[in-house]
């Protein structure tokens, strides 16, 4: 994965709750909720979340799937994940975390029940290779869940654009003094395959024997849930 891409995330980290909450309106807590449902996560289920980040998706599925349940969360730049345990201690909930490559986890085949990765797929050198490789470390009939922004059309489409175009780069620019990295995060998501172009993407990578995409906040995010196949 870029060393860009890390730097980035690690100088960004200290900030980066507060700033998402402020520039998402805290309806990303929404998002990571109906995340959780989609994925069909039940009281004793294993997750991987990669990409996690601060911890905040490990730690909603790691309430969803209760204390028989295992939660692991991963992210391949270390200053986010530091932030992730004393969130989880606070909660009074036992999620494990470790420093990770999406790309090449360090896990067995079919050891979780579903894996997942919030705003992160796009950020990685090859998608295709990063959902091939959750898809490994889940069992079959499992589930790998992504979490990530659209392009959202219709009355929605113009006034986000002006937003993640002009007004997060500026705000999140001053609140963490790194201008590049607000409007990097953007221009990626603007870019990225959404909807039907995502899921066109899964179809390619092969493991799975069904996929579908729900569409959150008018396509500004969206949830897709891949079924694991049979290996």
């Amino acid at each position: 994965m870029s060393e860009k891409v890390k730097s980035m995330f690690a100088d960004i980290a200290d900030d980066y709750d507060r700033i998402n909450g402020i520039l998402s309106f805290g309806v990303h807590n929404a998002w990571r909720k109906k995340t959780v449902l989609e994925s069909g996560a039940k009281p004793g289920d294993r997750v991987l979340d990669c990409a996690t980040g601060t911890g905040d998706l490990a730690i909603e599925f790691k309430q969803t799937v209760g204390h028989e349940g295992y939660v692991l969360g991963t992210d391949f730049c270390k200053e986010m994940i530091e932030h992730a345990p004393d969130k989880a201690d606070k909660m009074k909930l036992v999620v494990d975390f470790e420093v990770a490559d999406a790309m090449n986890l360090p896990y067995k085949d079919n050891s979780f029940d579903i894996a997942s990765i919030a705003f992160g797929i796009r950020n990685v050198d090859d998608p295709l290779v990063c959902l091939k490789e959750m898809s490994r470390v889940v069992k079959p009939g499992g589930r790998v869940v992504v979490l990530e922004f659209g392009q959202p059309k219709g009355v929605v489409r113009i006034p986000f654009k002006i937003y993640s175009k002009h007004v997060m780069p500026a705000i999140g620019g001053f609140l963490s003094g790194n201008r590049e990295a607000y409007t990097y995060l953007p221009e990626t998501s603007a870019k990225f395959p959404a909807g039907d172009k995502f899921l066109d993407l899964m179809k390619e990578a092969g493991t799975f024997s069904n996929e579908k995409g729900v569409s959150l906040t008018g396509g500004i995010a969206y949830v897709y849930i891949g079924t694991v196949g049979e290996n």
